[in-house]
């Protein structure tokens, strides 16, 4: 009989009091979604993934992608958008990043515990999304010519943004 292996660290749990709560809408690539786990780890964020994904998300493709700190990811799987809406609670507190959105994360007013919401790779947010809750859209400002970031860069732009008006300390997150 072969011994079982303890995939506990694999089961989605929360967070007592995260930075930010970063909310991936249907991604549809694994690397980023990878990426992205690792800066809410480094910053005390916690991670909803919203159905349906790109790819299949199990704890032996974690240990193949050799995410070993997987285990201090605090995170959440929900099977649709309006799902996760029911959980998120106030709508004041949901920040929806889209590019072509009027006011940029410097104009946002980010407390601890927001949720920050980004769309799939291919397409960002659906449109009936943005219309919802557009008073709520902002996009990352370039001044270059390229239309958008990659989706794990993105993250870690809003997600160090938060980590800057928060003020919060390398000490404060441990």
């Amino acid at each position: 009989m072969s011994e079982r292996k303890d995939l506990s660290w694999f089961s989605p749990r929360e967070s007592d009091d995260p930075l930010c709560r970063v909310v991936l809408v249907e991604p549809l690539i694994p690397e980023n979604t990878g990426n992205i786990s690792r800066t809410c780890v480094a910053t005390g964020s916690e991670l909803h993934l919203v159905e349906p994904m790109g790819f299949e998300l199990t704890a032996s493709r974690v240990q193949r992608a050799g995410l070993d700190y997987w285990k201090d990811l605090a995170w959440q799987k929900h099977v649709s958008f309006s799902e996760w809406r029911k959980r998120a609670g106030d709508p004041s507190r949901i920040f929806l990043i889209e590019t072509g959105a009027t006011q940029t994360i410097y104009d946002a007013e980010f407390k601890r515990g927001d949720w920050i919401v980004f769309g799939k790779e291919t397409s960002g947010l659906d449109p009936s999304i943005l219309k919802d809750h557009d008073a709520r859209a902002y996009s990352i400002p370039m001044p270059g010519t390229t239309r958008s970031l990659n989706l794990s860069n993105a993250v870690a732009v809003v997600v160090f943004e938060v980590l800057r008006q928060t003020r919060q300390t390398s000490e404060s997150l441990r």
